[in-house]
């Protein structure tokens, strides 16, 4: 597809290309045009159909956007916004930098950008700058086919009709009735008698939008009614925008879980310095917390002097222990994000994970101290290896499991509290135990 589209644009057979390109669905093309040189983004661009442009635009990379709204005419950036969904038009808006916000509110409709203005009003992390005011508002009086015509009427510029509104005079939200239940009554039947008018669920405009996203996985909505401190509706969020939020979300975990700043950028598209500074604060502070390590070691040097052999397991008590901690961190993080586990359950979370570590460390102690001493013969070695690497993975399962409960309580993401942070602490733990465990049975 990709070769065939380039070809039909460096041959300038403009009549093919808007005809192959018209039967391919927006998000592959907007893929396409991604991977395109700038030149060959406008001729495609372009050649697509008005609603069409706006569909790819939609889906295109920011920076594929904004080079592509720098090389568009002041009538062609303004045909396009005008063809956006609110939403997205705010979207647009939000990530692109000023000099091009500027000319992109300069040529779009007063309607559009009133619209646009009236979502940037909110908190760029709510529901309401999450919304889109293009939805089907039905009044409880209408019949169902009063209702056809109507979506007849307004439904080519909303974002979705599947499911429609019902609001009283003052616009408070009352009802909901979907496109299935209007197509399964008759012509006749009144809107009120029709529509789901109990136990509605909506958001407030002020409400996470991670809430929201939340809401989407667990009822699995198509769209979500907005409503402002007096229930009147606003707007709507469409599942396609709650499924961005959650990928933005998990990107924002996994950035946080590896000890980097997040950013939203694709990797190929952020810059060597701006990589830099996103990871180098977190491996300063994870550098200075390791000479922690460090200090323990050279505290219980003498040890060493005595018995050398101890140094040896030193690495595999470090990981392991690390590993553990992970594991659990990980296990503890996902459940709080998938709302499986909450504070209230830091009790449970602490029963299992000592039950866990009781098991998994004592078959790794046995395996490891046998080891030991086949390799040695050294009884009082093999012991103390083994206990220590008993108490260093409970010491570890424990406290991952419990680091991300505690920064939730705090206040913190609990994805801070992930495998860098855990081993750090579990770092200095196991060494410790290591080395008191050692003092105690080899008696140095």
């Amino acid at each position: 597809m990709f070769e065939h589209i380039r070809e039909l644009i460096e041959g300038k057979r403009i009549k093919e290309l808007r005809e192959f390109a018209g039967e391919i669905n927006a998000t592959d093309l907007a893929d396409v045009m991604d991977a395109l040189a700038p030149e060959g983004r406008v001729v495609l661009f372009r050649a697509l159909s008005k609603d069409l442009a706006a569909d790819v635009f939609s889906y295109l990379e920011p920076d594929t956007k904004e080079e592509l709204v720098a090389l568009l005419s002041d009538p062609e950036l303004g045909g396009i916004v005008d063809e956006l969904f609110l939403d997205d038009a705010a979207d647009l808006v939000e990530e692109l930098p000023a000099n091009v916000v500027k000319r992109i509110l300069r040529n779009a409709s007063d309607e559009t950008r009133r619209g646009i203005n009236q979502l940037l009003q909110y908190h760029e992390d709510s529901a309401g700058s999450l919304m889109t005011t293009e939805y089907i508002d039905l009044k409880a009086d209408m019949t169902v086919e009063d209702a056809f015509r109507y979506i007849r009427e307004v439904g080519m510029d909303k974002e979705t009709i599947y499911t429609c509104y019902v609001v009283d005079a003052r616009q408070v939200l009352i009802g909901v009735v979907t496109v299935r239940t209007l197509l399964l009554s008759q012509y006749a039947d009144r809107i009120g008698d029709i529509m789901s008018g109990t136990n509605l669920i909506c958001v407030s405009t002020s409400d996470d939008r991670e809430k929201v996203a939340e809401l989407f996985q667990k009822y699995d909505f198509i769209a979500l009614p907005v409503v402002d401190s007096e229930r009147h509706l606003v707007g709507i969020v469409t599942v396609d925008d709650a499924m961005e939020v959650l990928e933005e979300e998990s990107t924002e975990d996994f950035h946080k879980m590896a000890a980097m700043v997040p950013f939203d950028e694709p990797y190929l598209s952020t810059g060597v310095l701006e990589l830099a500074r996103k990871r180098i604060l977190w491996l300063m502070v994870l550098m200075v917390s390791a000479t922690l390590s460090g200090e323990i070691i050279t505290h219980y040097q003498a040890i060493f002097a005595a018995v050398p052999a101890l140094i040896a397991a030193i690495p595999m008590l470090m990981d392991t222990g690390g590993n553990a901690g992970s594991q659990s961190s990980t296990l503890v993080i996902r459940g709080m994000a998938v709302g499986e586990l909450s504070l209230g359950d830091a009790f449970k979370v602490l029963f299992k994970e000592l039950r866990v570590s009781l098991l998994v460390g004592g078959a790794l102690a046995f395996f490891n101290a046998a080891y030991k001493y086949a390799l040695s013969g050294n009884a009082s070695l093999s012991l103390t290896v083994g206990a220590s690497l008993f108490a260093t993975v409970i010491f570890a399962q424990t406290v991952g499991g419990m680091l991300p409960l505690l920064a939730k309580a705090l206040k913190f993401d609990p994805a801070l509290m992930a495998a860098p942070i855990v081993t750090t602490i579990v770092d200095a733990g196991s060494l410790t135990v290591y080395f008191l465990i050692a003092r105690t049975i080899m008696r140095v």
